[in-house]
């Protein structure tokens, strides 16, 4: 493995023994971070410890891990990449740190993160932060995100469909490569009936998109959001919003687009213009439209489109799921739902 920057700043050495057991001693040379890199009373080492199955010891500025020797050297690679993340200004939660420890699992770490050894790194950068990928998938549909036109991205909640999408569209706002960011998805109920909602249509539909509004707030400081709101650069509506409309130089999301009807989908496809990106968004196991799944527009959609020059489909999966290791639990549980009695 490469480790670029990590390597002028870690030195391992490692013993093995016979049984597969083995010790490495990693010496971090930069200490500013310590404190970030091993948590608060040393919790980041110590979910490394329950992920991987290893003892590690923090002694000053080393780390003394024990285990299985894979997994020793898995531990290795996540404390040296997290310290090189940490040198370079990026936050690491929970979150975070539970992506490298899957990722490590790959070929190269390093790999998954850059592609490969001589191209830069895959991330977005926003006003408010730097986004990696959390996953191999999520590396492949941020190299989507940056070259096709049209992209479907199916998948699970929890797997960044919408979130990496709004942060490409962030950027590509802040840097002037699209004019417009429109954000839209179709306003259903899930399941519940919400009744009469008092206000203006704003008011209305705001609670159907509200995931759209954290998002983007996540990307930018909030006055800026607004700004951009009140001007029109960024819009936010539901679907029967964009018919009759041509939405050129602009980068437009349609999320939970599982809930389209054929002929929601086909008209908001159409409305793709010159210097315009789109990306789709659903789980095509959550249909909260009437009829289900055969008057689901998205499935459909992907079904003709897929394999057509400049459209690109990313499928994730449970294990892709980048929020708390137990969502990925639950959903997994879910999908086999069918073989249950």
């Amino acid at each position: 493995m490469n480790h670029g920057l990590a390597a002028t700043i870690a030195h391992s050495a490692q013993d093995q023994d016979q049984s597969g057991r083995a010790r490495v001693e990693v010496a971090f040379d930069e200490q500013a971070v310590l404190g970030a890199l091993f948590g608060q009373f040393d919790a980041n080492l110590v979910q490394i410890e329950n992920r991987l199955g290893v003892y590690i010891a923090a002694r000053g500025d080393k780390v003394v891990i024990e285990g299985a020797a894979d997994e020793v050297a898995r531990a290795r690679d996540v404390l040296i990449k997290l310290h090189e993340k940490l040198l370079t200004g990026e936050e690491m939660d929970a979150g975070a740190i539970d992506a490298l420890i899957t990722m490590s699992d790959q070929p190269t770490l390093e790999g998954i993160i850059t592609g490969d050894a001589k191209a830069p790194p895959i991330m977005i950068r926003t006003r408010k932060k730097t986004i990696t990928p959390r996953s191999a998938m999520q590396a492949d549909y941020m190299r989507e995100l940056a070259s096709r036109d049209i992209i479907f991205a199916l998948g699970p909640a929890g797997t960044g469909k919408t979130y990496v999408a709004v942060a490409q569209a962030v950027s590509q706002l802040i840097t002037g490569s699209v004019q417009r960011l429109i954000l839209s998805r179709p306003a259903v109920e899930a399941g519940e009936r919400l009744g009469f909602l008092p206000g203006d249509m704003k008011e209305k539909v705001d609670p159907y998109l509200r995931p759209l509004y954290d998002a983007l707030y996540d990307c930018m400081p909030p006055e800026q959001v607004d700004r951009r709101i009140a001007s029109g650069e960024i819009e936010i509506a539901p679907i029967a919003f964009m018919r009759g409309r041509t939405l050129a130089d602009a980068f437009v999301i349609l999320d939970e687009a599982q809930n389209t009807t054929r002929e929601q989908m086909k008209m908001f496809l159409t409305r793709f213009g010159q210097n315009s990106r789109m990306v789709v968004c659903g789980d095509p196991k959550q249909v909260d439209i009437p009829g289900g799944d055969r008057m689901s527009g998205l499935a459909d959609a992907v079904l003709r489109l897929e394999g057509v020059e400049g459209v690109g489909v990313t499928r994730f999966t449970a294990a892709d799921v980048v929020r708390h290791p137990i969502v990925g639990r639950i959903v997994e549980a879910y999908e086999g739902e069918d073989a249950l009695p």
